[in-house]
């Protein structure tokens, strides 16, 4: 990551949902107004969610991923980002090059595309996109990459695949630092090893079974073994969905699953603490969760 490609690195997910438990907020400006201010120097990268519309009621406040993640870096200038993750079928490969482009310039060189093969039927269908089976999509992910990687890195670029085509589609200003790649994927058969070709973070999500996480990081390795990949050539990372730890069991017990998760080889976490009413609770996992670890 930008700043952060060597060690345990630790990201923020800032929901972009307003429902009933956030006064039909959006959750992101609270947390930009009352808790990143606190903490976000000790994060090394926060995280948008790429989606059109929540999944309580159509109808509660949800802010889309581009716009929310450029307001976010502008109000934290010392801190990488992400989406988490653009649905390759939700805007043209070469649109999204265009934008990545602009908001590396715009940010520094902070920003990383967060990408995969999207899964959320009904939003497709409901916003008129086509929603091809999971092969389809995935061989326009490694499109949308390879298109990205070309607009970031050619001028007069040219591409002509399955289902995407540019003839010179140039994306100036070509960015000093070529964005680096992270793939959202948990899939054993296409996913990871499209991840393992591709990726330079792979991004997985915790879903409480280590065991299965484990599976797919022997998968990962033989993938990018069989790529001719070094294993330092991609960082793995595992989002995590948990509300902040409050008693001293459930810190250790965060902290326990963490290290538990750093032994079998993740790098970087995404964490999702929901809706945290204050910053305290999130110094208090800094300060007793995050800093040991790191240190």
């Amino acid at each position: 990551m930008a700043n952060s490609s060597k060690g345990l690195s630790f990201g923020w997910l800032s929901p972009v949902i307003g429902n009933q438990w956030s006064s039909y907020k959006p959750i992101v400006q609270h947390q930009c107004e009352h808790i990143l201010p606190a903490v976000a120097e000790h994060f090394d990268s926060l995280w948008i969610a790429d989606h059109f519309y929540g999944f309580d009621q159509k109808s509660d406040p949800f802010l889309e991923a581009w716009t929310t993640l450029t307001w976010c870096a502008a109000k934290f200038p010392n801190i990488d980002l992400c989406h988490h993750v653009l649905g390759v079928g939700y805007r043209p490969p070469a649109l999204t090059a265009k934008m990545a482009s602009t908001l590396q310039f715009l940010s520094g060189n902070r920003f990383i595309l967060g990408i995969g093969a999207g899964w959320r039927e009904a939003e497709y269908l409901s916003y008129g996109y086509d929603f091809p089976k999971p092969s389809v999509r995935f061989r326009q992910l490694e499109e949308a990459i390879k298109v990205c990687r070309l607009m970031w890195t050619e001028e007069n670029p040219c591409f002509a695949g399955e289902f995407f085509h540019i003839e010179g589609a140039d994306a100036p200003p070509l960015p000093d630092v070529v964005p680096p790649i992270c793939i959202g994927t948990s899939g054993e058969q296409i996913g990871i090893p499209l991840a393992a070709r591709h990726a330079d973070i792979w991004n997985t999500v915790w879903r409480g079974d280590l065991d299965s996480l484990i599976r797919k990081r022997d998968i990962m390795l033989h993938e990018l073994e069989g790529s001719g990949r070094a294993r330092e050539d991609v960082q793995f990372s595992l989002t995590i969905e948990r509300a902040l730890p409050q008693s001293p069991d459930e810190i250790d017990d965060f902290g326990t699953l963490l290290t538990d998760l750093i032994g079998i080889g993740i790098e970087h976490f995404v964490l999702d603490f929901g809706n945290p009413e204050s910053a305290d609770e999130t110094v208090q996992f800094i300060t007793q969760v995050m800093s040991p670890l790191r240190s």
